[in-house]
């Protein structure tokens, strides 16, 4: 007979490790996109909607759920399982050669699965931590950072590995996190109050002032986050070619990408003790300049393109989780779950405007050393925000008066 987890670390660890497994279906595509581009014979925009096809996916997935109030009303691991194995069922359909339009329709239904994953997972660690709040969801979007970054480690493993192995492999963790969401893991002793559906709902959040100061700041950080994470390969083998002696550009993007799950866990900690308005604006503000600064060591020293780019891949994710964090700790109890769903649906939304953006800036300046510029005001308008959002009188609310 299974036991579930029954102590906080207990289900931290086992949801984290659901959270890897499942999120590397997000990034498998992207990982081998150019494989995918000489398949399909993609042009820019085809492949850009090979990685924004799952964010509008889990934007649209996000949203829904949202209005129909799902992880407030029915229990969120069994949400979490059926998600799961969705995910893997849905990034499998890339290895039928359907066509373009095939393969980002499979995207998007990726991404509707993971929107029952992600945002769910949250309010669930939620139920098993009071204080230590920030720390426990920022392992979560840790894990959501490392899962994103596994497909880059599975293709840079060996030269050979071909682009249908490594979405098979995806597909199978994400079939793994569904047994352990559906066996291993309930509640927690702070579960949340039920709610009944209602459009309502969103107004609710729409007209509290301090919830919605900490989704703008989050929409900021989610303007930068997944165009840096959807295109790094891509920027890093443009400096490659440029003679800067980075001989494997995969590595060094799972390693940038991988940086924010360490960079999370610390913004956690951070965030529990000296508030989740400072550590945000410190965190947005260290990854808006690298996002400046990255462009100045496009052609070398290969060591200061390198230091840049973990310093950013630590710092563009580390505050993510206290966004949400914020968000339960802001809103009405019985709004939790919407209010999280609301936050990301928005948010993700957002991402897929920069991802599509993006590769066209490049195209326009001819060459990929400046384009992550246009990133640069998002974490201006987080830091606006959270500064705002502090001089509440409801901040106090936050990580036990730390704001």
């Amino acid at each position: 007979m299974h036991k579930p987890a029954s102590s906080p670390t207990q289900a931290l660890l086992l949801t984290a490790l659901g959270v890897v497994l499942s999120l590397m279906t997000w990034f498998s595509a992207t990982a081998v996109l150019p494989e995918l581009t000489s398949q399909y014979a993609l042009s820019a925009t085809q492949a850009a909607w090979l990685t924004n096809g799952v964010q509008l996916g889990f934007a649209i997935g996000a949203l829904v759920s949202s209005l129909l109030a799902l992880s407030d009303r029915w229990p969120v691991t069994r949400i979490m399982s059926v998600a799961a194995v969705l995910a893997g069922l849905s990034n499998l359909l890339l290895l039928a050669d359907l066509g373009t339009n095939s393969a980002v329709v499979a995207r998007f239904l990726t991404g509707v699965s993971l929107s029952g994953i992600y945002p769910p997972a949250m309010k669930f660690i939620a139920t098993w931590f009071k204080s230590g709040r920030g720390f426990a969801m920022g392992a979560m979007v840790g894990a959501l950072t490392l899962g994103s970054a596994m497909p880059h480690l599975v293709r840079a493993g060996d030269g050979d590995v071909s682009w249908e192995l490594v979405v098979t492999i995806c597909s199978i963790g994400s079939f793994c996190a569904a047994l352990i969401f559906a066996w291993a893991l309930k509640e927690g002793p702070y579960a949340f109050s039920p709610t009944i559906v209602s459009v309502r709902s969103v107004g609710k959040i729409l007209k509290n002032r301090p919830v919605m100061l900490a989704n703008f700041g989050y929409f900021g950080h989610m303007w930068e986050l997944y165009a840096m994470w959807g295109w790094f390969l891509a920027y890093a083998q443009s400096a490659e070619s440029q003679g800067m002696g980075l001989t494997n550009a995969s590595i060094l993007t799972f390693a940038v990408i991988a940086m924010g799950a360490p960079g999370c866990m610390v913004g956690g900690w951070m965030a529990d003790r000296i508030g989740r308005c400072h550590t945000t604006r410190l965190m947005m503000g260290l990854s808006g300049l690298s996002a400046l600064a990255i462009g100045f060591s496009f052609q070398g020293p290969l060591w200061l393109f390198c230091v840049i780019a973990l310093i950013w891949g630590f710092s563009v994710v580390a505050d993510s989780a206290q966004f949400s964090a914020a968000v339960t700790e802001l809103t009405d109890s019985e709004l939790v779950g919407s209010s999280l769903a609301f936050q990301m649906g928005i948010g993700f939304l957002i991402t897929i405007v920069a991802i599509w953006i993006t590769p066209m800036v490049a195209e326009v300046l001819g060459s990929w050393r400046w384009t992550f510029l246009i990133l640069v005001p998002g974490p201006l308008l987080g830091i606006a925000s959270m500064s705002l959002l502090r001089r509440t009188e409801q901040s106090v609310k936050m990580a036990a008066g730390h704001r």
